[in-house]
């Protein structure tokens, strides 16, 4: 059961990432069989360069691209499963040329990127798979015609570049991204949501009455953060809501305030704008104010 909710998590969280670089189709059904890619990227060509920002995600979506990520280490079945899948895709566009009377470019054909917690070199070299000079360790490709690789989480090194992808792991390698995902700058363009997409995860892991090990540790592990979170938006919030009673307060006693010292006034913390909501009943006008801030 607990698979599908990370399937979800998976899923939705790559859409948030990728889905300002270009087409993000999740749970994109394929003919044959009814089988369904878990996503398939179409990548907008005026965004490329903006996709450093993912790192090796960013790379991987250089390029149209099928993502099947795993919770559990993926079996050998499975990765023949998504090798189908990329052929089918392929077969479809091929059709699609000829009706359209094209021919189908090589850059037009995704390449399947198999994201696995961990994974055996039995499995590996069953595969015949290599390691590319100018790639990460953890990212081991299949023959060229396959447009195919296979990204070991557990492999990758633990650097900002491969962040986006550790957090798709299991155990102690999902919970220390996690940790770096929360030390991120606030204004990163994609922490907030990601960490929105984490906790949610945490919520509906805890309904569950039939967790794994891992998955217990996980919530353990995102409690604290999710509880210092919550407190911070509360703290936000009523930070907020004090400097807009202040500005208005003052607004009124001495007149329009210029932008500058707003700043000022939203540099203060809780305590002492609660001094200043207080103080500013004795100022007569803007040098009174400029006088209680310097001396702060």
């Amino acid at each position: 059961m607990t698979r599908f909710i990370h399937d979800k998590f998976a899923k939705d969280y790559l859409e948030e990432l990728l889905k300002d670089y270009g087409e993000v189709k999740a749970s994109e059904k394929v003919s044959g069989e009814i089988k369904e890619i878990d996503v398939l990227f179409t990548p907008n060509k005026q965004q490329s360069s903006n996709l450093q920002v993912l790192g090796l995600l960013g790379r991987f979506a250089e390029h149209p691209a099928l993502i099947e990520p795993f919770r559990n280490p993926v079996s050998t079945d499975e990765i023949c499963d998504c090798i189908l899948k990329l052929l089918e895709v392929k077969a479809l566009l091929r059709r699609e040329a000829k009706a359209n009377k094209t021919k189908l470019q090589d850059s037009e054909i995704p390449k399947l990127w198999v994201l696995t917690p961990t994974v055996s070199e039995t499995r590996l070299s069953s595969f015949g798979t290599i390691q590319k000079e100018d790639w990460l360790s953890g990212v081991h490709f299949l023959p060229d015609a396959l447009r195919t690789a296979i990204v070991a989480i557990h492999q990758l090194p633990q650097t900002p570049e491969t962040l986006w992808l550790r957090l798709l792991g299991r155990g102690s390698v999902q919970s220390q991204a996690i940790v770096e995902l929360q030390a991120l700058p606030l204004n990163h363009p994609y922490q907030k949501a990601t960490l929105e997409l984490v906790y949610n995860l945490r919520e509906n892991l805890r309904v569950n009455q039939e967790l794994e090990e891992d998955d217990r540790e996980l919530v353990m592990r995102l409690e604290p953060l999710y509880q210092r979170d919550r407190e911070q938006a509360i703290q936000e919030g009523n930070k907020q809501g004090e400097q807009r009673l202040v500005l208005r307060l003052l607004n009124r006693r001495i007149g329009e305030i210029d932008a500058s010292l707003i700043e000022r006034i939203k540099g203060l913390s809780i305590e002492q704008l609660e001094n200043l909501g207080e103080a500013l009943l004795d100022f007569s006008g803007i040098a009174d104010l400029e006088a209680w801030l310097n001396q702060q």
